[in-house]
């Protein structure tokens, strides 16, 4: 018999490559398409700041446009999830809920929760695939159980798996309306997107990304239009305080599952056939999508992940706590105008460049204010509209050198790193209006400017712009000590994450900063300020 079945949209709030979506639709009836805004669960889970909350709802919007274009609808429900699973399963006669199998602990609670309802109800749970390239657990079978940890051994298994599955087909017009839920249930008012206003979320939003699989899918075909820079990217070799993303700036969509990253995978496979000469992973686009399923497979058998803590693979170090200097760099007042100029541009948009996010990463832990990563990612999760369980823990591990990157020895300059760039400052003057009259030779060291030089700018250093929260070099000394220390006193640990190919997610800079520097000394080759 056909099924009656509740479609639950967690994460994949699209309809192109949704496999799970479509094996409702295949095996019911009716298929009520279902979104439960369960507040409580979402902010218990993940601390969603209003930008984030602003993409959600207008992912949601999206979502429903789409579906009753294709003659169906989307029901958001607010309230706790099991008791609205209880009583839509009871008043629609569900025999089926369906949904994306996730990786995060608590979207794996969830659907236990949710099996042993059907278990206690006498309904069928299916869950697939759909948010990563492969199926996660394929990959750890082939590992023995245990998450690869290192991306040289997670390739390896890569090639013996081969390429991930093609995108499923199309949805149509006609796979709605079999399966159509009664019309007057699409009309009600109760279950429809709610406005930011009516979760007390402040009405305006300045972030540029807006939500949803329509502009994920027409951001992807723009930038594929331009097949030569397709070919040739290099993560490395895009700039960090460039004033538009020189990235894809697709990552937020990916995030909450608007772009399906198989159709970007298999499009991307299109065009390096068609090139004599591409780049190659880990720095090339599809390499990009290959560290995102690293860090889920590593996340997805790690204990407490997204802590020091009990994690196994994190190496345990004793952080300062200092809540006055934590506030300065999560309000961008550390008096450094690049690292100020990024945190800015996070608070106004939920995005910043990869390599901005490593300068304020470094500054934040092992580099200048030795505070633990675990405060960086409370406030890039809040922040960011691709904040992710996984790519965000495992990179705030990385920069902070807990895990996977062991070339501790540099460390990111707040002055020189953006100034190679961007000579002119034109960044930090979008970013920090209140230096937008310095000269340039100034712009990133405002506190060395003659007292006249910031009276005719219109800012004096120290009142209208606070000076440098620290020493860099005196601070990045004595953290590159302690971080040599902690890494042998748990050199067992530092091991199980070790690779020996070097930084993927810096080649290239070292290269050039040695061009740029011939002649510095043998300590600053050392520590490899850059």
């Amino acid at each position: 018999m056909p099924h009656r079945t509740i479609h639950l949209f967690r994460k994949g709030l699209r309809l192109h490559d949704n496999p799970t979506l479509l094996a409702a639709l295949e095996s019911s009836e009716v298929v009520y398409p279902v979104y439960i805004l369960d507040r409580k669960f979402l902010m218990s889970a993940m601390n969603m700041g209003t930008l984030r909350w602003h993409f959600l709802l207008q992912s949601l919007e999206d979502l429903q446009r789409n579906l009753t274009k294709l003659g169906s609808c989307l029901l958001v429900i607010q309230g706790e999830y099991e008791s609205v699973l209880r009583d839509r399963v009871k008043k629609w006669n569900i025999t089926q809920v369906t949904l994306d199998a996730e990786i995060e602990p608590f979207y794996k609670e969830m659907e236990r929760t949710i099996q042993a309802l059907g278990g206690e109800m006498g309904f069928d749970v299916l869950s697939l695939m759909g948010h990563t390239l492969y199926d996660i657990r394929r990959i750890l079978d082939m590992n023995g159980g245990t998450p690869p940890l290192t991306y040289k051994r997670f390739l390896h298994i890569l090639s013996v798996l081969g390429d991930p599955d093609m995108p499923v087909r199309n949805l149509t017009a006609e796979d709605f309306q079999r399966c159509k839920p009664p019309p007057e249930l699409c009309l009600a008012e109760d279950d429809r997107v709610p406005l930011p206003e009516d979760l007390d979320i402040p009405r305006e939003s300045q972030s540029p990304w807006r939500g949803g699989e329509t502009e994920g899918l027409q951001r992807l075909e723009q930038h594929l239009k331009n097949q030569g820079w397709i070919a040739n990217f290099t993560k490395p070799r895009t700039i960090p305080n460039s004033l538009l993303p020189s990235t894809t700036g697709l990552s937020p969509y990916f995030s909450l599952g608007c772009l399906s990253v198989r159709r970007f995978f298999y499009r991307l496979s299109n065009i390096y056939a068609q090139s004599k000469n591409h780049s190659l992973p880990p720095v090339s686009l599809q390499g990009q999508l290959l560290w995102r399923e690293f860090f889920y497979t590593v996340a997805s058998a790690t204990p407490n992940f997204t802590r020091m803590a009990g994690n196994p693979i994190c190496l345990q170090i004793n952080w300062y706590q200092d809540a006055e200097r934590l506030y300065k760099w999560r309000m961008a007042q550390t008096g450094f105008p690049w690292i100020d100029a990024i945190m800015t541009q996070l608070h106004q948009e939920g995005w910043i460049h990869h390599l901005a996010r490593h300068a304020v990463a470094c500054f934040l832990t092992r580099g200048d204010l030795w505070i633990s990563w675990e405060e960086g990612m409370k406030v890039f999760e809040e922040m960011l509209l691709d904040a992710d369980y996984s790519i965000n823990a495992g990179n705030w591990m990385w920069l902070s050198a807990s895990a996977f990157f062991h070339q501790y020895t540099r460390i990111f300059c707040p002055v020189r790193f953006g100034k190679r760039t961007d000579p002119e400052g034109q960044y930090i003057r979008k970013y920090l209006p209140v230096l937008t009259n310095f000269p340039s030779k100034y712009i990133y060291e405002p506190w060395t400017a003659p007292e006249e030089a910031q009276k005719q700018a219109g800012c004096i250093i120290g009142q209208d712009y606070p000076l440098p929260m620290v020493n860099h070099k005196e601070a990045s000394d004595r953290n590159l000590q302690l971080m040599k220390q902690v890494r042998e006193e748990q050199y067992g640990t530092a091991q199980l994450t070790r690779d020996d190919m070097d930084d993927p997610m810096e080649m290239g800079l070292k290269h050039e900063l040695s061009e740029e520097n011939p002649k510095k000394g043998k300590r600053a080759r050392n520590t490899e300020q850059t």
